[in-house]
C-alpha cells in the first residue's frame, strides 16, 4: 500500500512540474475576492537550449563590446579655458587643415571661420563631459543613421545633425515642443508621417524619426539644390530661408544670407561644422566616449500582438526598465499598448530574443493576467487625427480646455480658425485629442456619495469635501464650473474655511 501510495505521490509530482509555467485557471466567481495579486518575478521563463546556444555563438563572434573605452584615461575642465595637462590654444591652421580633410571626403561644404571656431572652443572645452557621452551614444544611434542615410542616398555626414538637434537623446523636448532625436515639431512629424497617440508619439521612435528626417532632409534638398541652404530650412523651416534669400538680393550662399536669418538659425550650420569636426577629432582633444551603451547590431525586434507593460517585460525576461526605456522611448506611459492595424515593435537586446519569442504566448497570457488581478490602470487610446467636437461651457477657457487634452491654446486656435482666445458658451471647437479624457460631470470614484436636490437657484448636486480637497481641485470636477462659482453658492469668504466633510452645493446646470 505504502509503494503505490509513493508512486502516485511521483505521478502526481510530475504533473504538477510539467504544468509549473502554465498560466491558472479562472478561479469561480464566488471565489474572485480570494485571489492572490500576480507576481511576475516569481514566474521563471526558458528559451529552447539549442537554438541559446546558437544565439550566444553568434553574440560572442560579432556583438561582444569593445572593452578599450573603460580603460581609456578620462580629463575634465578645471575652469572655463584651462584643462590640466592639455594644451587649448591650438593655431587656426590645425583646423583648418583637419575640417579641409573631412571636407575632402563631404559633399557637404565644410568651411572654417570664426563662427565655426566659436562653436568648435564650445565642444572642445566647455563640453568636455557632453561630447564624451555623445561619443558613446553614438556607438548604438550612428549605425542606425547611417543605414538610413545610405538608403536614402544622403550624405553620411548628416548623421551628426541629430548630434546639434537633441545631444543624442531621444527624449529630448525643446521650449518650443519640438521632440525627439530628430526635434520634429507636431506638424512636421505628422507632414513626415510619424503618429501620436495618446501611447506612443513616434517623434521619439529613433528609427521611425531617422527615416521621418531623412525624407525631410531629401526634400529640403531638391528645393534648395544645397545642403548648408537645406540645413538651415530643417532648423527655421523653409520659408524663413526663401525670406533671406530675396532680402539679401537673390544670393544663394549660406554665408550670404546668414545674416537675414533668424538668430538661432545663424549658429545652426556652423554649429553643424563644429560636430562634425570634434567627433572626429575628439580623441586629439583627450575626449573619449564614457557611458557606452550597448550595440545597434546587437539588438533586434520583435512584433507586439497583445498590450504589455515594461514593467511586466522587465520581470519576465530579466531585463532592466532603464533598458527597455533606452532602447524604446517612444513609448509614453512603458506601455506597449495593442494596435488594430499594425502591430508595434518593441527592440530587446540579442539575447532576450529568443526568451521572449519562445515564450509569447504566455509572456502575453501573465501580462493580460497581471493587468486584470493588480487592476492595473492604462490610459484609453486615442489616435492622432480622431476629432472630437468640445461644446464650451461656462467658466471654461481656452488654457483649461487645452490642457484637458493635451494640446496648446495655439493648435486649438488654429484648428477653429480663432483671431483672439475669446470663446462663448455654447460654441463648438474642433479638437484634435493627444491624451484621454472623458468629459463628466464629475469624478466616477466619488459620484456614489453625491446626491442631488433642487431650490430656487435650480437643481444641485450635493459634494462631501474629501481631504486634500482645495476649491480649485472640485471644481476641476465639474467642467463649466469655477471656484469663484463654489464659493458664491456656498457663502464661502475664505477658501481656507472649508474642511474635510463640509457638504458644498454644485449647481451643474447653471
Amino acid at each position: 500500500m505504502k509503494r503505490h501510495l509513493l508512486t502516485y505521490t511521483l505521478i502526481l509530482a510530475g504533473v504538477c512540474s510539467a504544468f509549473a509555467f502554465q498560466l491558472p485557471t479562472e478561479p469561480p466567481t464566488d471565489t474572485v475576492k480570494k485571489i492572490t495579486p500576480l507576481k511576475l518575478s516569481d514566474i521563471g521563463l526558458e528559451d529552447d537550449p539549442y537554438v541559446a546556444r546558437l544565439d550566444s555563438m553568434l553574440h560572442n563572434s560579432f556583438f561582444v563590446e569593445d572593452s578599450a573605452y573603460a580603460s581609456t584615461q578620462q580629463f575634465f575642465l578645471d575652469s572655463e579655458d584651462t584643462i590640466s595637462g592639455i594644451p587649448t590654444q591650438l593655431h587656426d591652421s590645425i583646423f583648418k587643415q583637419r575640417l579641409g580633410l573631412l571636407d575632402d571626403v563631404s559633399p557637404i561644404s565644410l568651411d572654417y571661420n570664426p563662427a565655426v571656431q566659436r562653436y568648435i572652443n564650445v565642444y572642445a572645452l566647455k563640453r568636455r563631459e557632453q561630447v564624451s557621452r555623445m561619443l558613446g551614444l553614438a556607438e548604438y544611434y550612428f549605425p542606425m543613421f547611417e543605414e538610413a542615410l545610405d538608403k536614402y542616398e544622403l550624405p553620411l555626414e548628416l548623421k551628426y545633425l541629430a548630434v546639434v538637434e537633441s545631444a543624442l537623446n531621444p527624449s529630448a523636448r525643446s521650449r518650443v515642443g519640438a521632440q525627439g532625436l530628430w526635434q520634429f515639431m507636431y506638424a512636421t512629424g505628422k507632414m513626415n508621417g510619424l503618429q501620436v497617440n495618446s501611447y506612443v508619439d513616434e517623434r521619439n521612435d529613433p528609427i521611425k524619426a531617422t527615416q521621418a528626417a531623412c525624407r525631410y532632409l531629401k526634400t529640403l534638398y531638391n528645393i534648395f539644390g544645397d545642403w548648408s541652404l537645406a540645413l538651415a530650412a530643417y532648423n527655421s523651416g523653409p520659408g524663413n530661408v526663401s525670406k533671406a534669400i530675396r532680402r539679401s538680393g537673390g544670393q544663394k550662399n549660406y554665408w550670404a544670407i546668414r545674416p537675414y536669418l533668424p538668430r538661432e538659425t545663424q549658429g545652426y550650420v556652423p554649429a553643424f561644422i563644429a560636430v562634425n569636426y570634434i567627433m572626429n577629432y575628439a580623441s586629439e582633444h583627450y575626449i573619449f566616449p564614457i557611458e557606452v551603451r550597448r550595440s545597434y547590431f546587437s539588438c533586434d525586434t520583435v512584433s507586439i500582438k497583445e498590450k504589455i507593460s515594461f514593467a511586466q517585460i522587465s520581470q519576465l525576461i530579466d531585463i532592466s526598465e532603464e533598458e527597455l526605456s533606452f532602447l524604446n522611448p517612444a513609448y509614453r506611459y512603458k506601455i506597449v499598448p495593442k494596435m488594430k492595424r499594425n502591430f508595434c515593435r518593441l527592440i530587446l537586446p540579442a539575447e532576450k530574443i529568443g526568451l521572449f519569442t519562445a515564450n509569447e504566448d504566455s509572456i502575453y497570457a501573465l501580462a493580460a493576467r497581471d493587468f486584470k488581478v493588480n487592476k492595473i490602470a492604462t490610459p484609453q487610446l486615442i489616435q492622432q487625427g480622431d476629432r472630437i467636437r468640445h461644446k464650451v461651457r461656462r467658466g471654461e477657457v481656452l488654457g483649461l480646455i487645452a490642457q484637458r487634452y493635451g494640446v496648446s491654446v495655439s493648435s486649438i486656435k488654429r484648428w477653429n480658425r480663432l483671431r483672439s482666445n475669446n470663446i462663448r458658451v455654447g460654441q463648438r471647437l474642433t479638437i484634435y485629442p493627444r491624451k484621454a479624457y472623458t468629459q463628466t460631470t464629475a469624478s466616477a470614484s466619488l459620484h456614489s456619495s453625491k446626491k442631488s436636490g433642487t431650490d430656487k437657484k435650480g437643481a444641485y448636486e450635493k459634494y462631501r469635501v474629501q481631504s486634500g480637497d482645495s476649491l480649485y481641485q472640485i471644481a476641476r470636477k465639474y467642467p463649466g464650473i469655477s471656484a469663484d462659482n463654489i464659493k458664491r453658492w456656498n457663502n464661502i469668504r475664505n477658501v481656507k474655511s472649508i474642511k474635510p466633510g463640509m457638504v458644498l452645493k454644485i449647481y451643474t446646470d447653471s
